[in-house]
């Protein structure tokens, strides 16, 4: 499971890694096998949370719900007319993961990606299965409430099966799942009345529909960015710009090859999905084009926000030369005078020797020439209107 926010063990918008700091790019990198290792194998990471399975057993009438121990106890619901509904919250046993191999008859090239995470989401078609590797994302809770940005990611694995759908998940906690559970329950919809590839869809679907709360959100964040940029920018503006962006790029990298995964399932022959249910994967298909557009649309954004930013530092660098310039225009020809009449000449050795010290009006005559001076080009530089842009 991957995270991104500013809560403890996550990254906040403003922050960034730091001399020494560990750099967590999981949820930008796939997975990669050891050199030499035999296929299907499987590598379960120590903070894995163990598997919780639940089962949820349909048909048009009823609907059941339980909590199996172990995977071999939903092996007669496989042989049922309903539809059977495997959900596995974790994956921190290699016993149970690979029992739920034996009982789906699952290849174990199609385990390993289900357990060795990250994947790149994509689809998979055997003998008698649809393999569907997704990406989901979900927004934080306590990140909104706080007033911080940030959302979850994590690697969701379906296995559509004649009568059956398996479901992998790395973390139990995080889930969008809900509203498709409370339709099945409560017989809302067409659910009920449809077989697994129709459910199969309503879980891509809530996937895909997961990333626009997160995209609202990033686009409010995205708009008091350019508020900041604009009138009150500092050090601190350019960090998150550029964190807003490296999360805008790991959306991208979910939403990418998902969008590909569902329009190849659309076109996959099999007898597993439906035409009926063809037709609703076009409308995710839709979704997940939408999700993309927004995403590529920001992107563009912060790098508008980023040319900004530069050119705002830039420009309050000119102003800040420009008043330095007027103070230094001014004072350069009173520094010249104050500097003529401060050197030391005696004016009793010679009648040239600086004769206005001995006059009586010396020192009055000299600060009203100053005076005049200041003034003058006070004046001047008024009439251009410099000081018009330095005060703007």
């Amino acid at each position: 499971m991957s995270t991104i926010g500013p809560k403890t063990g996550l990254r906040s918008l403003t922050q960034l890694p730091g001399p020494g700091e560990e750099d967590e790019r999981r949820h930008w990198d796939y997975h990669y096998d050891e050199v030499g290792s035999l296929p299907g194998t499987l590598v379960i990471e120590p903070d894995a949370v163990p598997p919780n399975l639940v089962l949820i057993d349909y048909r048009p009438d009823q609907a059941t719900r339980q909590n199996p121990q172990f995977p071999m106890d939903c092996a007669p619901y496989l042989e049922t007319d309903s539809v059977a509904w495997l959900d596995v919250q974790g994956l921190g046993s290699e016993a149970v993961l690979r029992q739920m191999g034996d009982v789906f008859k699952l290849h174990p090239l199609v385990l390993e990606d289900v357990v060795n995470v990250p994947q790149r989401p994509k689809i998979e078609p055997y003998d008698h299965q649809i393999v569907i590797i997704a990406r989901m994302v979900v927004l934080k809770s306590d990140g909104q409430a706080s007033g911080e940005l940030g959302f979850d990611s994590e690697q969701v694995s379906f296995v559509l099966g004649r009568g059956y759908l398996l479901t992998v998940q790395e973390e139990p906690h995080i889930d969008c799942f809900d509203p498709v559970r409370d339709r099945i329950r409560y017989n809302r919809g067409l659910i009920r009345a449809k077989q697994a590839d129709y459910l199969a869809y309503s879980l891509l679907d809530a996937i895909v529909d997961g990333f626009f709360p997160i995209l609202e959100a990033y686009g409010e964040y995205i708009e008091d960015l350019e508020d900041e940029v604009i009138f009150r920018p500092t050090r601190q503006t350019v960090q998150k710009i550029y964190q807003v962006r490296r999360d805008l790029m790991t959306l991208r990298r979910s939403i990418w090859p998902q969008r590909n995964a569902i329009n190849g399932l659309m076109r996959e022959d099999s007898d597993l999905i439906s035409e009926e249910v063809r037709v609703y994967l076009h409308d995710c298909y839709d979704h997940a084009v939408q999700v993309l557009d927004i995403v590529e649309t920001y992107r563009e954004l912060t790098s508008t926000l980023m040319d900004v930013y530069l050119s705002s530092v830039s420009n309050r660098m000119n102003e800040v030369m420009k008043t330095l310039t007027v103070i230094s225009s001014i004072f350069i020809p009173l520094t010249f005078i104050a500097g003529v009449y401060g050197m030391n000449f005696d004016p009793a050795v010679s009648p040239w020797n600086m004769p206005e010290l001995n006059a009586y009006w010396g020192y009055p005559l000299c600060w009203l020439v100053m005076i005049l001076m200041s003034g003058g080009l006070t004046l001047y530089f008024w009439r251009q209107g410099w000081f018009e842009n330095i005060s703007g």
